[in-house]
């Protein structure tokens, strides 16, 4: 099991007519990466109640960073979606616009865990990836839900 340090938070939600805004900021874009992915995780389920026992390795490539940002959220939904898995710890690493991450998690336990809505994919509304004129990163889009 991961023990390193849960970060700060550094996500927030925003209103987006039936769907979910996501939105997640650090001080590097891979920060900002895994903010968004943590803003996504705690929509589906209360904080705190998913356990980080089982390691899932995502790989993305993409053109730009903006794609890169929704193929991202969506390998992310598809695990979930595929395995029965919920997300609670992301460890994003990038190199230009290929992306190496972690995401720790467990399976849905029906007695634990009561997922507030299922995603159905990331969109290109409201899709941003940018840095801000003091310094931090921005990454942001609408979920499909």
């Amino acid at each position: 099991m991961p023990t390193a340090p849960i970060p700060e938070k550094t996500f927030s939600h925003f209103p987006h007519d039936a769907d979910l805004g996501v939105r997640g900021t650090g001080p590097t874009r891979a920060a900002a990466f895994e903010q968004i992915a943590q803003a996504l995780a705690d929509a589906i389920a209360e904080p705190g109640t998913v356990t980080p026992r089982i390691a899932v390795p995502i790989q993305c490539d993409a053109p730009d960073d903006r794609i890169l940002l929704v193929d991202w959220l969506n390998a992310l939904i598809f695990a979930m979606a595929t395995e029965g898995l919920l997300f609670s710890r992301f460890e994003v690493a990038l190199t230009n616009h290929h992306l190496r991450a972690t995401a720790w998690g467990e399976p849905v336990d029906p007695a634990r865990h009561t997922p507030s809505l299922e995603p159905k994919g990331a969109t290109f509304a409201a899709l941003h990836v940018g840095q801000q004129p003091d310094g931090a990163w921005v990454a942001q889009c609408v979920v499909d839900v």
